[in-house]
């Protein structure tokens, strides 16, 4: 019986984990996400770019998902600074991914689906901003 002790807790840790990812907004997974890509792109690429550009992105990405949770948890009027300033760090980030791109540093299909979730994610701020601006 003590085999499957540490199965059921790990089955449990799971199930806290999902109900924990079900309670953030979309826009959080989504950057989440897009920060798990940008680690597995600075991974792959040579170490010369590695350590400037790949770090320079996830440190975008970083930001971009700090200044989304500021704004979730900000009383409403102080709400809208936090979103551009999170717009204009998912802006920064969709530069250096083209960069990567154009470069030739890493696989273009991971950074074609950087692109989109990095886009998507705009769509997200843009419709939160809109929302923000009609109340």
């Amino acid at each position: 019986m003590d085999l499957f002790l540490p199965r059921r807790n790990l089955y449990q840790q799971r199930q806290t984990f999902d109900k924990l990812k079900s309670m953030e907004l979309p826009i959080i997974n989504r950057i989440y996400e897009l920060y798990k890509l940008a680690v597995d792109i600075t991974s792959h690429s040579e170490k010369r770019w590695r350590y400037s550009l790949g770090a320079s992105l996830e440190s975008s990405v970083l930001d971009c998902l700090g200044e989304c949770i500021m704004a979730k948890n900000a009383p409403k009027p102080l709400k809208f600074p936090y979103l551009i300033k999170a717009s204009s760090h998912l802006e920064i980030t969709t530069l250096k991914l083209r960069l990567f791109l154009e470069l030739g540093i890493v696989n273009e299909t991971k950074i074609f689906q950087a692109q989109s979730i990095s886009s998507e994610i705009g769509r997200m701020i843009g419709g939160w901003l809109k929302s923000l601006a009609n109340t």
